[in-house]
């Protein structure tokens, strides 16, 4: 077995680990899919699978890039850290396109149907892009494997909505500044998939505007007792994406960028587009809040590295860790957040 194999299969094995970080592949109900009425919104349905079908960046992730001629020398631990959001990115995006592919092959809903093969397509071609990224880099993910191994959760339609609009408009957020930096200090590019991020987060926005529009034509999904579970996903998304980042400290100091500073940026960027839909955005700007995510950032940190130590004491402290994970996240969800009572129901252009 050659070591680009071993290594090819290390990060399969990484990709299909499960844990509260990592992106997880979904399973729903797909007859409650059929019910969904889009009538409501049809003019602006139709505009936007309008969009779908042009797709004006099928060529652009098709192109044959040779990125080893254009990437910089990267310290081991950089390159760990590089890997590792290759890998959490590629896992993000396939998970993605398998959930869509499930739902357009179960779906007997026309709108639906069309929506999640666009989708479908749109996740695939992402998957595929890192995916040669990785190769460059001598190694890659086996996704037909990765389908296969990995273990599937069960989300009810709406908990795949709120998730889904989240997590492609908080995408869109990042790729939009992170490109834009990289505009204004080109010699912080180490890689050159960063140049691709502009059409990405493109794609990003779009299918949240999708989602947007399934909620706009199914009110009761962002009103009475629902409104608990949007402030629900709020906070796992942006708490999640907050952990993550800060165990990443290398990867952001290539960037010049700080990781704090970068995911409060990418907060209030997504607040501001959620406004569009949801009745309420969390109060990202109290100190409370930052000081809760940095705990959440601690306890992370420890169990880290509990796993590493091993052995039952380890194991105990790190269920007892998880229970003081378990309580600041109670805190955060009870903190403060800030009413939406006129959500702005034209879809928003990208102005970042």
């Amino acid at each position: 077995m050659s070591a680009a194999t071993t290594v090819a299969n290390d990060s399969t094995q990484q990709a299909r680990q499960e844990s509260l970080l990592s992106p997880r592949f979904y399973r729903t109900n797909y007859k409650a899919m059929d019910k969904l009425d889009i009538s409501p919104v049809r003019e602006e349905w139709e505009e936007m699978m309008g969009q779908f079908r042009a797709d004006k960046n099928r060529e652009h992730f098709r192109k044959e890039v040779d990125f080893e001629n254009d990437v910089k020398e990267m310290s081991d631990s950089m390159h760990e850290e590089f890997l590792d959001f290759l890998i959490s990115s590629i896992t993000a995006e396939y998970s993605g396109c398998v959930l869509y592919q499930e739902i357009r092959d179960r779906t007997t809903n026309p709108d639906i149907k069309e929506l999640m093969n666009f989708m479908a397509r749109d996740e695939a071609r992402h998957a595929g892009f890192i995916n040669k990224s990785l190769n460059n880099m001598g190694v890659a993910v086996d996704l037909g494997f990765l389908k296969r191994a990995k273990k599937y959760t069960y989300f009810k339609p709406k908990y795949i909505f709120y998730a889904t609009y989240l997590s492609e408009k908080i995408g869109y957020a990042r790729y939009i500044t992170i490109f834009r930096h990289l505009e204004r200090h080109p010699e912080k590019c180490f890689h050159p998939i960063f140049k691709w991020f502009l059409a990405w987060c493109e794609d990003e926005y779009r299918h949240g505007e999708a989602f947007a529009l399934i909620m706009r034509s199914n009110p009761h999904l962002v009103s009475g007792l629902n409104k608990l579970w949007v402030r629900f996903f709020l906070l796992a998304v942006y708490a999640t994406m907050y952990v993550r980042d800060h165990t990443r400290p290398e990867l952001y100091e290539a960037f010049g960028m700080d990781p704090t500073e970068f995911d409060f940026t990418v907060f209030d960027i997504t607040s501001e587009i959620s406004k569009q839909i949801f009745p309420l955005t969390l109060d990202v700007t109290h100190p409370s809040f930052k000081k809760g995510l940095e705990r959440l950032c601690e306890i992370n940190l420890e169990i880290v590295a509990l796993k590493k130590k091993g052995g039952a004491f380890a194991l105990l402290k790190r269920g007892v860790l998880s229970g003081f994970a378990a309580m600041t996240l109670a805190k955060l969800y009870f903190h403060p957040v800030k009413k939406n009572d006129t959500p702005d129901r034209v879809m928003m252009a990208p102005s970042w």
